[in-house]
């Protein structure tokens, strides 16, 4: 990557910084936060014919109609038409390519030294009984249908209010509710993801193994589905001990309750006696390999994939070699560059189950009439992002160099330790909610444009991929790569401070700025399953 950088006419002060990521590339993008004005003579020669704002796209040579635009020494696109030398290249300039042929791709063929183990760092966890290690220490309260959400809200915040004071040691109440349970195809092959994606939210390292679920009791996705079945001899709840508190399920039809107050009694006292045994728990010393982070990108731009992802890449690495897990996603965001991880799985299966994902995701938007063209959003685009390819180009280097060992379909539980890919959408939302599931303990965010995303169950990490959105956001952001950018510090430098902030947050020593401001959005479900 290189950075250029240029006096601007003598009027001028502000140096005119440009990034060429790769010697291939026909392209750069203008770092400085005002943009260059049409004139401004960049170092290698080129002039530009039109003022180019920040993030966005310059031309270095001529394009003639059809020719390749190169970045990240990738063609992310072909010219829409003639664009001379110094022409600003934005969304309309482009024209989309066809993604990679998924039959055609080498699989497992990069075949990577071992990088030397990283040994010594630990963090302060709660370590639960199956082996798990949670970041947090709290008390989920599920749902089965969304029916019962209003009374599950309601409840929530007469425990915070009233019984959570009591016990010091754990740090949250949170509601599970979801549009999920009923009124749905339940037994369509494809309502496995919601489903699966539910009962492994209930078992969460974060939650302690003490989750809790409010049903109805007409609804179709019966509660004691999500209910772990090691709690249970037989693996199955009788419905006649709903309601009382060694039950960790509740159904609001039960004939015992007199009336909502009742309902709120016995959803009180379930509570109260789970919040107990969570106070028990302590944080103790836990190797960095019990890390279990997802990485993922919100509000991105064209530094995303220049500043922030790499450095996130750069700490995943890091994660990987101290024996711990790091999961990314976002499909839609991985399929125009999947030609450059097929080879980087560790066998030909999980190669397999790479194109597996991309296809299935290939024909669930061509079932709804939609294609990739969807992503990237408006924001993307005003943030210099021209299309989904350039999306995912940049996208990508979250998940570093190492290897991938498994590939999870939407909702799946981890099997192993390393690096992984979750299949998920691109949604913020959703993608948050099935990296909880799929057992996350922490999430690292990136973001360029700006986003309030957070999530109660996990602390998230978000990273500015640009110096002057940390500091706009400055009680929103908790870390700034932008100084990448800048010059003011190397990827390898923000990665490094990553890497211990992710420590210090497992830990609990550090608070996250969404944690702070107790700004924490719903999980949403990923439903590709009929509705009735």
């Amino acid at each position: 990557m290189s950075v250029s950088t240029t006096e601007l006419e003598p009027a001028a002060t502000e140096r005119a910084l440009t990034i060429r990521v790769d010697e291939r590339d026909n392209v750069a993008i203008v770092v400085n936060a005002r943009g260059l004005p049409a004139g401004t003579k960049l170092d290698d020669g080129t002039v530009l014919v039109q003022g180019v704002p920040q993030g966005h796209k310059v031309a270095l040579a001529d394009l003639a109609e059809g020719d390749a635009v190169i970045r990240y020494g990738e063609v992310i696109g072909y010219a829409a038409k003639p664009l001379a030398r110094g022409s600003w290249i934005d969304e309309h300039a482009v024209r989309l390519p066809q993604p990679p042929a998924l039959d055609s791709l080498p699989l497992a063929t990069r075949k990577t030294s071992a990088q030397p183990k990283l040994e010594g760092y630990t963090f302060e966890g709660y370590r639960n009984a199956d082996g798990t290690v949670g970041t947090k220490n709290v008390l989920g309260i599920m749902t089965s249908v969304q029916c019962v959400a209003g009374v599950t809200e309601y409840v929530v915040n007469r425990i915070k209010r009233e019984l959570l004071p009591r016990y010091p040691n754990v740090d949250d109440v949170v509601a599970l509710t979801h549009t999920y349970g009923c009124g749905v195809a339940i037994n369509a092959p494809a309502a496995i993801v919601p489903i699966r994606t539910l009962q492994n939210l209930a078992v969460n390292p974060n939650f302690g193994g003490e989750v809790m679920v409010i049903g109805l009791g007409c609804e179709k996705l019966v509660p004691e589905r999500l209910v772990p079945s090691e709690r249970v001899p037989g693996g199955r709840i009788p419905i006649e001990v709903a309601g009382k508190p060694e039950s960790p399920v509740l159904s609001l039809q039960d004939e015992a309750y007199h009336g909502f107050g009742e309902m709120v009694d016995a959803i009180l006292a379930m509570a109260d006696d789970r919040l107990a045994k969570l106070n028990q728990r302590r944080r103790e010393t836990c190797p960095a390999s019990d890390l279990v982070i997802g990485v993922q990108c919100g509000g991105s731009d064209a530094f995303s994939g220049v500043t922030a992802n790499p450095a996130v890449g750069f700490a995943t690495d890091l994660i990987v070699r101290a024996g711990g897990t790091v999961m990314f996603s976002e499909v839609t965001e991985v399929r125009d560059a999947i030609h450059l991880l097929t080879p980087r799985a560790i066998d030909e299966e999980v190669g397999r189950a790479l194109l597996r994902e991309m296809s299935w995701y290939d024909d669930y938007l061509s079932g709804g009439r939609a294609d990739r063209s969807a992503n990237p959003s408006p924001g993307n685009k005003r943030g210099g992002l021209s299309n989904v390819v350039e999306k995912a180009l940049g996208s990508i280097v979250k998940s570093g160099t190492s290897p991938i060992v498994d590939v999870l379909g939407p909702g799946e539980k981890m099997r192993r330790k390393g690096l992984i890919f979750a299949a998920t959408p691109a949604s913020d939302f959703v993608c948050g909610t099935l990296q909880l599931a799929s057992g996350i303990n922490l999430q690292v965010f990136t973001t360029g444009r700006g986003t309030p995303y957070g999530l109660a169950m996990a602390p998230v990490i978000k990273v500015s991929t640009r110096k002057a959105l940390s500091e706009r956001w400055h009680d929103l952001i908790d870390l700034d790569a932008g100084r990448i950018a800048t010059g003011e510090a190397t990827i390898a430098d923000i990665g490094w401070e990553l890497f211990h902030m992710i420590l210090d947050v497992a830990s609990g020593r550090k608070q996250v700025c969404a944690d702070k401001l107790g700004l924490h959005n719903d999980l949403v479900l990923f439903n590709p399953a009929p509705v009735t």
